[in-house]
């Protein structure tokens, strides 16, 4: 939004339920999954023996080595239905997993859905203490934060298939002193750090789920006829992409708006080798663009208009609760865009209530830049005017999107949990980034636009002192630089940037230094 040069800008130039479930108790069942129990050793001899004892030969690597120990095939499963059913439509429609489709016969989403009475054959305790088991391990794949709950996500693939980067595992990040200091003394704030995944966003999560899919297909013995992966980003999708596509080895094709999104988001699918298409369009019109020709060529869609990337996104609820000690927050707030995310977050909440996991789901609250507010607009209208527009420019660029792919969705998810839809002006959130920033944070815009949402409920009296509220990042501050540059340079137009912090330009002297630190710390020096 600004492009002059500042001193800031030199400055950074290179040189040369609270828990109450109480879960329902199950006759035996046919049905046996693997459970990984902890081994700890109560002394250093006993330590020493059992880590020699169960280590892997060491020509093996962790993926052989579950090839190996693979105990017997389960019997769940999942499959696309029509999301949402139509009324007028086939009740048996469904297709396999293994079908390359992305709409149903009229033309709808599909949705994935599992077979929940083979999975409710479990108490919701068995599920707990499995997905407990397998944190924080390297035994393939349930060291990933995904495929760690591998049941619920895509259970009939063959571990072999999966391409993981071990993603997931996000940190839940207490916010003390922004709650304490600037949301009325809030002391139960968190921030679920999404970003910090291997290509700096949550979209990993969903694309571990996808082209690992992807990879089952094209492997023996269904062997498909996929040459490539293709899809339409703001920036955070084509790096997730083609991180996963390089470490598979199957090719990835991106179409990028031109000049809308940061050079750190662009590098990352040109650092992966991908295909890079730079397209003078918004993101509606790559959207339109990559549909069109994955209809025509042997290229799999990887949009979230494919419901596979919702399943593994959908984990990042489970997480979040899993690090609650399977307690329930009371809200949920999430940037939204294309509006996945909030489903899939509601999918995974959902789940673990269903299955006796946990005994409620927390109100969720879907957090848009006004530059890019379809769903606001619907909302405030009574859901009963939905109207897609030109997103504008925003510095929540990854959510600059006019004509959301799951709308639909979104809503489903938002009337289910008493949900609400909040904006945030770019002052708003770029003060929102920023006051998060002086408290430990380092923020991307989207992020800021979730915190410019909870401002603002605190305010309106809808989110309590006492509420415990997490917020989700999407994206690592790192990957937006060029934002926080031009706001604590005061660089740009018609924004106050109340909380720029720009450097002090001193003479090289005792003195000079001494006086400006002097008022700098208010004379307590």
């Amino acid at each position: 939004m600004a492009a002059t040069t500042s001193s800031l800008s030199l400055l950074f130039a290179h040189p040369h339920s609270r828990h109450s479930s109480t879960p329902h108790r199950f006759g035996r069942s046919h049905l046996r999954l693997p459970l990984l129990h902890a081994r700890c050793a109560s002394n250093g001899a006993s330590a020493s023996t059992t880590a020699t004892k169960h280590r892997r030969p060491a020509e093996e690597n962790i993926r052989e080595e579950a090839a190996r120990l693979r105990g017997p095939a389960t019997t769940f499963s999942a499959w696309y239905e029509p999301f949402p059913p139509a009324s007028d439509g086939d009740p048996n429609e469904r297709y396999s997993l293994d079908d390359v489709v992305y709409r149903s016969t009229s033309g709808g989403l599909l949705d994935v859905r599992h077979d929940m009475d083979a999975l409710a054959r479990f108490p919701g305790s068995y599920w707990r203490d499995l997905f407990d088991s397998r944190v924080g391990r390297t035994t393939w794949p349930y060291g990933s934060g995904v495929w760690s709950k591998k049941e619920f996500v895509l259970p009939e693939i063959d571990s072999d298939h999966i391409v993981s980067l071990f993603e997931g595992n996000s940190n839940l990040f207490w916010a003390e002193r922004l709650g304490r200091d600037h949301l009325g003394g809030m002391n139960d704030l968190w921030v679920k750090q999404c970003g910090i995944s291997h290509t700096g966003s949550f979209k990993d999560l969903g694309m571990t789920a996808l082209v690992s899919q992807v990879n089952r297909l094209r492997r023996a013995p269904l062997s498909r006829p996929i040459n490539g992966v293709g899809c339409a980003s703001t920036g955070d999708t084509s790096a997730a992409l083609s991180a996963y596509c390089a470490a598979a080895g199957i090719p990835a094709i991106v179409f990028l708006p031109a000049d809308r999104i940061s050079l750190q988001q662009l590098i990352q699918p040109i650092a992966n080798g991908a295909t890079v298409l730079s397209l003078d369009t918004d993101f509606d019109g790559c959207m339109r663009l990559i549909r069109e020709v994955t209809a025509e060529l042997p290229i799999y869609l990887a949009n979230s208009l494919n419901s596979l990337r919702l399943e593994g996104q959908k984990t990042a609820a489970i997480e979040i609760l899993q690090q609650f000690n399977w307690q329930v927050p009371d809200w949920v707030i999430i940037p939204g865009g294309n509006l996945g995310n909030i489903y899939a977050f509601y999918k995974g909440f959902e789940m673990c209530r269903v299955l006796g996991l946990v005994d409620r789901v927390p109100r969720l609250v879907c957090a848009q830049a006004a530059n890019a507010n379809p769903l606001y607009r619907y909302y405030k209208s009574g859901w009963t005017d939905f109207q897609s527009l030109v997103a504008e420019t925003t510095f929540a660029s990854a959510i600059q999107i006019g004509d959301p792919v799951s709308i639909d969705r979104a809503v489903v998810a938002l009337k289910a949990t008493d949900g609400i839809v909040q904006e945030a002006t770019e002052e708003e959130l770029m003060d929102a980034t920023a006051l998060a920033d002086l408290t430990g944070m380092f923020a991307c815009p989207h992020t800021g636009v979730a915190l410019a949402a909870l401002f603002k409920l605190r305010d309106q009296g809808i989110i309590g002192t006492n509420d415990r509220t997490v917020v989700v990042s999407t994206a690592h501050g790192l990957k937006f630089t060029q934002s926080k540059i031009d706001y604590h340079d005061k660089n740009i137009k018609d924004m106050l940037c109340q909380y720029a912090n720009p450097p002090i330009s001193v003479k090289p002297d005792f003195g000079s230094v001494m006086d400006v630190l002097q008022k700098k710390l208010n004379g307590k020096i």
